[in-house]
């Protein structure tokens, strides 16, 4: 991903970011998929020994929340300081390894939105002046006629009120030219490409200045203005913020190694704000852009867009008590090609994990297993008298690992996957073309069973380490059932037959994705 590498393509260090989660509602599908997406990419290079920032958060402030605390009966603080910490819960029960969950209310962020919006009026980009427009209270932002759809917001539906005020306004429009070069300069700033001609297609148009204030009497829940205290600030121009807070606060040094490598993960709803506003903001802050602006599309369920009203949310606890973590985990990665849209639909959901998981992978570990006990007492034997299937087996592995490595840094998640799980498959053929249950009856064949049961314990402790990313927990219990050390799944790791000296003791096999019955 990052151009600065340590040796051949790997990166030395990697900033990687959710966006800050708005707390109008709570964890679901949509969300988790974001973070899932981050979480995988962020093992994946912690596991190869790059150093690794991962940050999410919340993002409290603004119309919509004020609205929703309301509602609620609760002040704003109240409200978020409850929504935010349902968000931090959720994700510290789905196991994953963020290094700082933020929030646009922490006094650090507050500060720094201040000193970047006195830094960019001290230079001249905001002014302030009287303006009307058709904004929406959904999106909590301004409209042009142009980007209504039959007079309403595309994103809700709903027609915008007309609403005259005087704000500051931010002078946006004076680095139009500048991003569309660095658009043209750097193809991978915004990606897939699809949504860097999106970004440029916007740009064709002349860029408006940018309102960045909300008046105190119309909405008091934000950060107030530093130079003028009748203003909070637009709740975008504070809470994109927040990927420069997280790392300036680690100090200048890693500031410095880690900000030049950030790279951002959305949703396609909110490209605009991400591929126009933040990298203008930024030239204004004469700061370096992010790295790259990696975009995902919608998930809908089963066929419908995801609402309370249609009672189709899917909740992620839910399908960790359903399922397991891992097996929604394997899903959301497996059934989406980044980029593009998704559909959620359980009964998929439960043939990927009968299909994949079961019958491929946990097939794999108990025979091995099984036999592994059955014929040497789980004692690992010498490998000896190589033959050609054997040669094939380690190939396969091998060609998985750099597969993986190539398809992770394009972002092709289930790309990656389907790499792995075409080895875990071979090494079921392996299996079936060795016979070693065969071979076992004959007490001269002996040696050449060890041989065969050591070549798929090796198969065990490499898919583990390739899969380790993406199903965690899954791959700690492989590990552990190999008897390896902690550190087993680090990479590099042994070369092919190194792993298990003889003598080596692994574990009985236990079920570790057991088969979910349907319905008949």
């Amino acid at each position: 991903m990052p151009s600065e590498t340590r040796a051949g393509t790997e990166p030395a260090r990697i900033y990687i970011t959710t966006p800050l989660y708005y707390v109008n509602a709570e964890p679901h599908l949509g969300s988790a998929y974001t973070i899932l997406i981050c979480d995988t990419i962020a093992r994946f290079h912690r596991q190869r020994g790059v150093e690794t920032f991962f940050l999410t958060g919340t993002d409290e402030h603004g119309d919509k929340i004020a609205q929703a605390a309301a509602a609620a009966n609760e002040t704003p603080k109240a409200y978020a300081d409850r929504i935010s910490a349902a968000f931090r819960s959720t994700w510290e029960a789905c196991g994953l390894t963020y290094d700082r969950f933020i929030r646009t209310t922490d006094a650090d962020h507050v500060r720094i939105v201040r000193a970047i919006l006195q830094q960019v009026y001290d230079a001249g980009d905001i002014y302030f002046s009287s303006y009307g427009g058709l904004y929406c209270t959904g999106c909590e932002r301004f409209y042009t006629e142009k980007e209504l759809v039959d007079g309403k917001c595309p994103d809700h539906r709903t027609a915008p009120e007309w609403i005259e005020e005087e704000n500051y306004f931010f002078r946006m429009g004076k680095y139009q030219e500048r991003l569309i070069a660095a658009l043209h300069a750097r193809p991978e700033l915004v990606r897939p490409e699809r949504y860097r001609n999106e970004v440029l297609a916007m740009l064709r148009e002349p860029l408006e200045d940018l309102c960045i204030s909300r008046p105190k009497a119309r909405l008091t829940w934000g950060i107030e203005l530093p130079f003028d205290d009748r203003f909070v600030t637009y709740v975008w121009f504070d809470a994109l913020i927040n990927y420069v807070t997280a790392v300036r606060e680690l100090g200048a040094e890693r500031y410095a190694q880690l900000w030049p490598v950030a790279n951002h993960f959305i949703a396609k709803d909110i490209l605009k704000p991400h591929a126009v506003f933040w990298p203008t903001m930024l030239m204004a802050a004469g700061l370096p852009l992010y790295q790259h602006l990696n975009v995902h599309g919608y998930w809908t369920v089963n066929g419908d867009k995801m609402s309370k009203s249609l009672g189709n949310v899917v909740r992620p606890l839910d399908m960790k008590e359903r399922y397991g973590m891992d097996a929604f985990r394997y899903v959301l990665l497996r059934e989406s090609v980044f980029g593009l849209d998704a559909d959620f639909r359980e009964e998929a959901l439960v043939t990927r994990i009968n299909a994949d998981l079961a019958n491929n992978l946990g097939n794999l570990v108990s025979r091995t297993l099984s036999m592994q006990q059955r014929y040497f007492a789980g004692a690992v034997q010498p490998r000896s008298d190589p033959r050609p299937e054997d040669d094939a087996l380690r190939a396969t592995f091998e060609a998985a690992g750099v597969e993986v490595d190539e398809q992770v840094c394009a972002l092709m998640l289930a790309r990656a996957l389907e790499a792995i799980w075409r080895a875990a498959d071979h090494a079921n053929k392996y299996i079936v073309e060795t016979a070693p249950f065969t071979l076992a009856k004959d007490a001269a064949a002996l040696p050449r069973v060890g041989t065969i049961l050591h070549n798929l314990l090796e198969a065990l402790r490499v898919t583990a380490q390739l899969a380790a990313p993406f199903i965690p927990e899954s791959c700690e219990r492989i590990r552990d059932l190999l008897n390896l050390p902690a550190d087993a799944l680090a990479l590099p790791g042994p070369a092919w037959g190194e792993a298990f000296a003889p003598g080596h003791v692994v574990q009985a096999p236990v079920s570790l994705f057991p088969r979910i019955e349907t319905p008949a």
